[in-house]
């Protein structure tokens, strides 16, 4: 089963794309990970203020676990 691209430059720049004897379809797996690196490392390291998406997740789920430890002794309703 052949995709069908309805943009001439595109499957000409697809067809340029190394690799593809060896890999096939999979030869587009390098540029993937290394696209997933980059913004794996933007989540890390790009700030908006003070916070960025890592420490706002460990304060969801700190916020997450005292609630439920809450919930456990009867504090707060279910």
């Amino acid at each position: 089963m052949r995709i069908r691209l309805y943009n001439a430059r595109l499957r000409y720049v697809l067809d340029k794309w190394p690799g593809k004897r060896y890999l096939g379809m999979y030869r587009f797996l390098p540029m993937f990970f290394v696209l997933g690196a980059a913004l794996e490392f933007s989540m890390i390291n790009w700030h908006v203020g003070e916070v960025n998406f890592y420490r706002t997740y460990k304060k969801r789920q700190a916020q997450d676990i005292a609630l439920q430890e809450l919930q456990d002794e009867g504090l707060l309703p279910q």
